[in-house]
């Protein structure tokens, strides 16, 4: 089976077997049941298809998938719009969705940059492919630690280096996120050949072995994120994204506070600290 029908199957049989029969709104066909989920057979009837169209799709015997044959799947499985456009993803033919390795580094986008500038008040970060730091400025480093210069992996630090979950205290909900974002990047790039590498590299590690084996996939939502600060004690982020204009790959994370916080009280003495030990 071609490894983009193989993920488009796995999906499909990854939200087949989260949805019961009650929660799809029909009573469950007869006979023994060894899952609570839908049988194939119950998916193909909410989907309109026949059972033969459906086994092939999540066999991956199904080359050609028309978009209504995808919109009845997305209703009958009851996607979020993020799900639906991962289905879309993975269903698109390979021709389609291939892309070449880029011959240059990654530039950070100069609007982005200008952006950055004016909001220096927060830590702010800007990532591009396969959560590759283009960008931040010195409060970025003064609240999470290290210094993620531009050029290295924010994805590597997230979940290799046990400073991050010693930081973030609420690390597993934000690193699961974070890994329903990758599969969604990974979704519409199959053929990244470095994406796919960086994937297998942290699926070493338990935790995001067993989120990637869940399917769930996100992109760029909105977390909240808990650090524990060795030195200014507790904060709070509220975390949001903005996809570049120029560059849907480049986006800008901001860590956002509530006006007269804790947090938002404490970032000046951060940034001063930055401002005098030379960050960027």
């Amino acid at each position: 089976m071609p490894t983009d029908r193989a993920a488009l199957g796995a999906f499909l049989r990854s939200r087949r077997d989260r949805l019961t029969p009650a929660q799809a709104g029909i009573v469950g066909f007869p006979g023994p049941r060894r899952v609570p989920g839908l049988r194939k057979e119950e998916l193909a009837f909410l989907a309109g298809l026949s059972p033969d169209h459906y086994g092939r799709l999540e066999q991956g015997r199904q080359h050609t998938i028309t978009d209504e044959v995808l919109q009845a799947l997305s209703r009958a499985l009851q996607l979020n719009d993020i799900e639906t456009a991962h289905l879309r993803d993975l269903a698109a033919p390979a021709t389609r969705r291939r892309r070449a390795e880029p011959e240059v580094a990654q530039r950070p986008d100069p609007g982005m940059l200008r952006l950055m500038g004016a909001l220096d008040h927060v830590p702010v970060l800007l990532l591009g492919q396969r959560s590759q730091v283009l960008a931040r400025n010195g409060l970025l480093s003064a609240v999470l630690g290290p210094a993620l210069e531009p050029g290295t992996s924010f994805a590597r630090w997230l979940f290799l280096s046990p400073d991050a979950r010693a930081r973030i205290t609420n690390w597993a909900d934000f690193a699961e996120s974070a890994v329903g974002a990758m599969r969604f990047e990974l979704g519409r790039h199959p053929d990244d050949r470095r994406l796919v590498d960086l994937v297998q590299e942290l699926r070493r590690d338990p935790d995001v072995a067993r989120w990637w084996d869940d399917q769930r996939v996100t992109f760029r939502t909105s977390v909240t994120k808990h650090i524990a600060h060795p030195t200014a004690g507790p904060l709070s982020f509220g975390i949001e994204s903005v996809v570049g204009p120029l560059d849907p790959e480049q986006r800008l994370v901001v860590y956002t506070v509530e006006p007269d916080s804790p947090t938002a009280r404490v970032l000046p003495m951060l940034a001063s600290w930055a401002a005098s030990a030379g960050s960027p």
